[in-house]
């Protein structure tokens, strides 16, 4: 199956993430889009950040500009595995920022996810993340960040117990590899035979909320 990766426009990726992510939002803060094609139809979005956490290369003593998490995996129904989908959008983030030597990305143990995905590219798994409070929306838990974004605000939300996520790193360089060899802890196993071990929505059970995949012939201006 034909796959291409290449950078793509803001409103393309926010429209992956609007209808093929979990969440239904596209991320605030500074962004690189990698937009994500199967037979020249567009199929989804790979997107990275600066993340919520200004302090996320502090336990590596790297500065805020070496680290950077990925923040969505938004994909439509799709043949190639996520793995490859995922190995090439960070060879090419490599290749644009030189100066960038580890990438974050986390895993919710709250709805079954273990990092599957992130095992199976090499990732370093480091732990768990410092709890953070989330919010309920109707009955779904959805992280503060995730909240704002989606509705501008999160006052007068019903505050939810404290979450952590399962947290895994990839060094970019063989400096940062030696690095993250202090922090390796046992990958955690599957929570559940629905897991699809991604970090978002992928084929029928993804993502916060697993749902089917949503399929769709539109295709946004790349």
């Amino acid at each position: 199956m034909t796959l291409r990766l290449d950078w793509c426009s803001y409103d393309a990726a926010k429209y992956a993430c609007q209808h093929w992510h979990y969440s239904k939002c596209m991320p605030a803060g500074k962004l690189v889009r990698i937009g994500v094609w199967e037979q020249q139809q567009f199929i989804g979005a790979v997107v990275f950040g600066s993340g919520a956490n200004r302090n996320i290369g502090m336990p590596y003593k790297l500065k805020q500009h070496q680290v950077c998490e990925l923040v969505r995996v938004a994909l439509r129904r799709h043949t190639n595995q996520v793995s490859r989908i995922l190995a090439i959008a960070m060879r090419l983030i490599r290749k644009q920022f030189p100066g960038l030597r580890v990438i974050i990305s986390y895993a919710d143990p709250e709805q079954g996810h273990h990092g599957g995905i992130y095992q199976a590219c090499n990732w370093v798994y480091v732990g768990k993340s410092k709890p953070q409070q989330a919010v309920v929306v109707g009955n779904e838990v959805m992280h503060k960040r995730s909240a704002s974004a989606l509705f501008g605000t999160i006052k007068g939300l019903q505050r939810s117990q404290a979450l952590w996520k399962h947290t895994y790193a990839f060094p970019l360089d063989v400096e940062a590899k030696q690095i993250l060899a202090q922090f390796v802890r046992p990958y955690p196993k599957r929570a559940r035979s629905t897991d699809s071990g991604a970090p978002d929505d992928q084929l029928g059970g993804g993502g916060a909320n697993p749902t089917r995949a949503l399929i769709t012939t539109q295709t946004p201006e790349v």
